[in-house]
């Protein structure tokens, strides 16, 4: 029966490289994904394409592609075969991204390279025609978000990867597709799947979904010492998957590498991020991951089968990005004996000092890092007194508020760095930062009004 590998090169926007070239030169691999997108992320891009036509892809795209096309490189000189490269780092403007790819591949000598760039998700110039949908985080319509709108993406599906590969594609650079897709279309296009075959459909977003955080189903998040334990997290290895034509697999990892494939780790993955497992949302399929089956097979070789779906319910969830505020920040350490205390009173004096100068703030939030940032006054208070600890050493102040202007963040910084000379003694480390913060709005647009392109290049 033929096999299909597919290899996982990372698993957020800022991901290490080295398990991806690892992969690259010695996963015998057919396909490696690079999941590169969080909901926020094209948002970002998106005002940067404004500020720069010519960008708006993922920040480390150059530092990704100068070590996978040199590796490839490498390897065509020895005559090794290289995989092909799916990605959503095109983030805001695939094609730039596909333009910059053809760039560095010809500085390569690596000719004949055909690079494909999937638009189609981007809504952002058409947002107002859905200013009356439902946004999903609120029930309230898009039109009552208070802020900016910066950017509307649509989650697409398998399709224009697809249509990409078909095509020869041999590097796919896409905007936000679905994260479990960039693995579907591979899948599709290989076994000649339908896009109504929902049973395999949902197997192999299964698969995509295993593989979509790289290095969390080898061990990675999964980690807690003493109690999960990993070996070797330092040299985590990124897993792979060796996929048949029915969508069932294995999940294995590099011999050599760090980190663990066990039932544990695929379960946890499994259920990451599900809102239900029997019914798990996108845009290809609603996946159904309610009877899987997962059993060890071996060292680092876990079995995997008995996913399914159905038909999808026709809409693209879309993330709409706007500007909501600003977040202006300071932090201050106190030490000692009477450390929490200094702390707290440095927390009065600002207090005052916010109402005296007439601080325009929608939030004030307080933490004392150490003793309650974590898990608020209540439950800190109950667990200290549950085991007995008393109060830290050492304490760090921090104040997070939330303004609408930037000049009002900057006021809590300054205010903070005046502790050292109009607060408690002691005081120390004091920092502060201002933060553009863009949200997210989710709405739900009907499939059929999105219109998916492929374009390709040859380098």
């Amino acid at each position: 029966m033929k096999t299909v590998r597919i290899g996982s090169g990372a698993g957020y926007g800022g991901d290490r490289i080295e398990p991806a070239l690892d992969l690259i030169r010695r996963g015998n691999l057919d396909y490696l994904i690079f999941e590169c997108l969080a909901e926020r992320t094209v948002s970002i891009a998106q005002k940067r394409r404004r500020e720069d036509p010519a960008k708006g892809y993922n920040d480390l795209f150059d530092y990704r592609f100068t070590r996978i096309l040199d590796t490839f490189a490498d390897m065509h000189a020895a005559g090794d075969r290289v995989p092909r490269i799916i990605t959503n780092m095109g983030a805001a403007n695939p094609r730039a991204a596909a333009e910059r790819c053809r760039a560095m591949a010809a500085e390569r000598n690596l000719t004949g390279l055909i690079i494909a760039c999937v638009t189609g998700d981007d809504k952002t110039d058409e947002v107002e025609r859905y200013l009356g949908y439902t946004t999903i985080e609120t029930g309230k319509p898009l039109s009552a978000i208070d802020g900016e709108v910066l950017s509307a993406n649509g989650y697409i599906g398998c399709a224009g990867i697809v249509s990409a590969l078909a095509q020869g594609a041999d590097i796919v650079i896409t905007g936000r597709v679905a994260d479990p897709s960039l693995t579907l279309g591979p899948l599709v296009h290989e076994f000649g799947w339908a896009m109504d075959d929902y049973a395999r459909l949902g197997r192999g977003t299964w698969v995509g979904h295993l593989l979509e955080c790289a290095g969390q189903v080898t061990g990675g998040y999964f980690a807690d010492p003493g109690y999960k334990d990993v070996p070797e997290l330092w040299n985590l290895g990124f897993p792979l998957i060796e996929v048949d034509e029915s969508g069932e697999g294995v999940v294995t990892k590099l011999p050599g590498t760090g980190g663990i494939v066990s039932v544990a780790t695929v379960q946890e993955q499994t259920l990451y991020e599900i809102q239900d497992p029997a019914n798990y949302f996108t845009p290809d399929v609603i996946a159904d991951f309610s009877h899987v089956e997962i059993e060890q097979e071996g060292p680092d070789r876990v079995r995997i089968k008995g996913a399914s779906g159905k038909a999808p319910n026709g809409f693209y969830k879309t993330s709409v990005g706007y500007h909501d505020c600003y977040i202006g920040t300071g932090e201050i350490s106190y030490g000692g004996t009477n450390a929490l205390p200094k702390a707290e009173l440095a927390r009065e004096v600002l207090e005052h000092r916010f109402e005296l100068i007439g601080l325009a703030a929608d939030e004030i939030r307080f933490d004392y890092i150490g003793v309650n940032s974590l898990f608020g006054d209540e439950l800190s208070s109950s667990i200290c007194a549950e085991y007995g600890l008393t109060p830290p050493l050492e304490v760090r102040l921090r104040v997070a508020v939330r303004t609408k202007t930037p000049e009002a963040a900057r006021e809590v910084a300054r205010e903070v760095e005046a502790l050292y000379t109009n607060g408690p003694s002691g005081g120390g480390g004091a920092t502060g930062s201002v933060r553009d913060i863009i949200s997210i709005a989710s709405i739900l647009i009907p499939a059929d009004d999105f219109t998916v392109n492929v374009d390709l290049l040859e380098a």
